[in-house]
């Protein structure tokens, strides 16, 4: 684990998570979002493209108005048409993109490297004079030449940038390469150096540990990994893994972070997959006979994440995998005391029932199970499958 340093959170769901192909939200869901992104402590907010239009920076200045405690940041094209809109909003910050790979440079703008530095020297002092702090944004920086990466980012610095950003653009970084890529710039620059990841290959969360881990300041994230594409590095994963895996110092506080992931994923139209890391509604639920038992033992048994740090807990489940300690478990949360022998014989009707309908069964069919055993329930309250908590466990 490395030494405690604060790293910050840049979100970005309010622009780059808002791009995923149908995702538009309401001017009211951003507000939601917006608040509810600084109630969790996040510091950093970019909430717009000025340049789409004025009723984007209409949006983009009612979100200013909140006066929220967080920086809040604009993302604009390197052009000064684009940097001009900017200046008027309220904002303290503007992310200056540009693309530094040759394939972009070249088959998108057809510019030469040399007309890229060009309109780094000439727009970063002009988004200052606009009394604005300037994040340069290296567009496909993953795939640009790394001597020239490195020539961007001074020359970003010698004309008064804060920041440099490295995007991923296409997601196809691996966490070595992203590590080693990021000590090169640390090693060449006083700015503050931001990861921004896109998770095409399944690696966004992990390329930006390794960015932290490198020197980067600031990572961008978004809520649920929306974005673009395959999305983009989760802001859940993203700080339970600095927290966790490196001791990094996150100031963000996920206790309430389930109601937040709900809201994005409802204003998005895009459910969160049953195994999404986290926040998915299999994150913490168990079934497996053999983890159910050790569980139940002591929760650390089987438990590598602290669902209470996500204001969550342990849900148990009955299903083709469960053993008798569960049933007992789940059906004595329901207020029916069974015997060994019952258990045994509801895990054989709860088996069965999973292998025909392709579903767990639910509270009322459980209820009915045992009712068709012949015995009448012994019920002392009806209550969903409850968390375990560490008091309850038992040597």
């Amino acid at each position: 684990m490395t030494a405690s340093r604060a790293i910050v959170i840049d979100d970005t769901t309010l622009r780059d998570g808002e791009q995923s192909a149908g995702v538009a939200f309401t001017q009211d869901e951003k507000r939601v979002i917006a608040r509810g992104l600084v109630a969790l402590g996040v510091p950093e907010l970019e909430i717009g493209i000025p340049a789409m239009g004025a009723e984007e920076r209409d949006s983009i200045r009612d979100l200013v108005a909140l006066n929220l405690n967080a920086r809040l940041l604009v993302w604009s094209r390197m052009r000064e048409p684009d940097l001009r809109l900017c200046g008027d909003l309220g904002v303290r910050c503007v992310d200056l993109s540009i693309p530094l790979s040759d394939q972009q440079l070249r088959h998108k703008l057809g510019w030469t490297r040399e007309q890229a530095l060009a309109a780094i020297r000439r727009c970063v002092p002009m988004a200052r004079d606009l009394g604005l702090d300037v994040i340069v944004g290296g567009e496909d920086a993953s795939r640009a030449d790394h001597d020239f990466l490195l020539r961007a980012a001074e020359t970003a610095q010698i004309v008064g940038a804060r920041r440099f950003r490295f995007a991923d653009t296409l997601g196809i970084l691996e966490p070595f390469g992203t590590q080693a890529l990021f000590q090169r710039l640390r090693a060449a620059v006083d700015l503050e150096l931001e990861m921004h990841a896109h998770d095409d290959l399944g690696l966004a969360t992990a390329n930006t540990l390794a960015a932290a881990l490198g020197g980067a300041t600031h990572v961008n994230t978004t809520v649920n990994g929306l974005g673009e594409r395959a999305g983009n590095a989760a802001l859940e994963e993203v700080v339970m893994g600095l927290r966790k895996l490196y001791g990094f110092r996150v100031e963000v506080d996920l206790s309430r972070f389930p109601a937040l992931s709900q809201r994005v994923a409802d204003a998005a139209n895009r459910p969160l997959s049953w195994h999404k890391s986290l926040v998915g509604e299999g994150a913490f639920t168990h079934e497996a006979g053999i983890h159910v038992d050790g569980l139940l033992k002591h929760p650390l048994n089987y438990q590598g994440v602290d669902p209470a740090e996500l204001g969550r807990s342990h849900r148990l489940v009955l299903g083709k995998h469960s053993g008798t300690h569960a049933v007992l478990k789940v059906y004595r949360d329901l207020g029916i005391i069974l015997s060994d022998h019952q258990a045994s014989a509801l895990l054989q009707r709860i088996r069965a029932f999973v292998g025909q309908v392709k579903r767990l069964p639910e509270i009322p069919e459980l209820e009915a199970f045992h009712r068709d055993l012949g015995n009448g329930p012994n019920r002392q309250s009806i209550a969903c499958f409850e968390s375990i908590q560490p008091a309850e466990a038992s040597p």
